[in-house]
């Protein structure tokens, strides 16, 4: 693999780099939003970024609200088709608990659809009238928390630095690469010139 290729390679991976940072970023304020990691590694065909999601609990601020939920642990809530760990959820005026997208939060009997009194359990196990009606799914040793919500895990200040990392590592291997092709043309001129 020559020089260009490895620029081209290096300014492919800070631009990956760049993409994970600002999506992490813009979801600084998002609760439940865990952030990316973006991890370069040396292959074949010159540097590749690999991205994972980063497993750590965010912060939890109470809100007093019935209906939002905090996950302490694994897990999610699945709401429609998606699964989230955002779990600010609201009853409509028929009953059902949905997120700001009106999306509607699914238990292990079907959607969730309960009486302004409901009250959810740590365990998950949804109560309404004294009795329990629902549970929402949840992995071996993950609670829910009522009236909280979970934080994003995105330190702001980090990905800020990570944005501007990656900008100047792109900015030097474009640099690099103008460099590689100017001495090339060169060279190529000299050539010709010589005969």
């Amino acid at each position: 693999m020559d020089g260009q290729h490895w620029m081209a390679s290096a300014m492919r991976a800070a631009r990956a780099q760049l993409d994970i940072a600002t999506h992490n970023l813009a979801n600084a304020s998002t609760d439940g939003f865990r952030r990316t990691a973006a991890t370069t590694a040396l292959a074949r065909d010159g540097l590749t970024v690999f991205e994972r999601a980063v497993r750590e609990q965010g912060a939890v601020r109470t809100t007093g609200r019935r209906f939002d939920l905090a996950l302490l642990g694994e897990g999610a809530f699945h709401v429609g088709a998606a699964a989230t760990r955002e779990g600010a959820f609201t009853r409509d005026r028929d009953g059902f608990l949905i997120d700001d997208r009106g999306r509607k939060l699914r238990g292990a009997c079907g959607v969730l659809r309960v009486s302004a009194d409901a009250t959810i359990a740590s365990d998950g196990s949804v109560r309404d009238g004294g009795r329990v009606v629902d549970r929402i799914p949840l992995p071996a040793g993950t609670r829910v928390l009522a009236g909280a919500l979970e934080t994003s895990t995105v330190n702001p200040i980090g990905e800020t630095l990570a944005i501007l990392t990656a900008q100047r590592a792109f900015e030097s291997a474009q640099k690099t690469l103008l460099a590689i092709d100017a001495t090339r043309e060169k060279a190529a001129n000299d050539v010709v010139r010589v005969r």
